[in-house]
């Protein structure tokens, strides 16, 4: 080998392999194909994510068809039970259509991370404050308590 010439070693063995279009497509699994990530749909972070949402939509529901008088305390509740929904919507939509492989800007990880902490946050908040206040109603106070049971 000459001096001055950078040679490239490759460590990845499936790389022999997959060096025709054959054998890329081979290769890949079959979770790969497609639009949707049939894998993510059918896994553990998803049916979290599911989960999540259902819960924010049923304390949602249990405080706006509540009577009450104090607008301000569950206008609060509602504005970030749904914020919270819609996030982890998004969250799920980027999952499992595989958005983050094409915009690879956003640390994806980090985002969820911060948007668990902030709204986990903001909903304990919304929540005691709203328990707090409800001492006359039972659909407010399930409300309250139903994002943390």
């Amino acid at each position: 080998m000459a001096p001055g010439v950078a040679r490239v070693i490759r460590t990845d063995a499936s790389t022999s392999r997959a060096s025709s279009p054959t054998a890329a497509a081979a290769s890949s699994s079959p979770t790969d194909a497609g639009l949707v990530d049939q894998g993510y749909a059918g896994s553990c972070p998803a049916m979290l994510k599911a989960a999540q949402m259902l819960l924010l939509l049923i304390g949602f529901i249990c405080i706006r068809s509540s009577w009450w008088t104090d607008h301000s305390t569950y206008s609060f509740f509602e504005i970030v039970s749904i914020c919270d929904l819609v996030m982890i919507l998004i969250f799920y939509i980027v999952y499992i259509f595989r958005i983050y492989r094409t915009m690879t800007c956003i640390n994806w990880p980090l985002a969820e991370f911060l948007h668990y902490l902030i709204g986990t946050i903001l909903l304990l908040i919304a929540s005691i404050v709203a328990a707090a206040k409800s001492s006359n109603s039972a659909g407010l106070a399930a409300g309250a308590v139903r994002l943390f049971a």
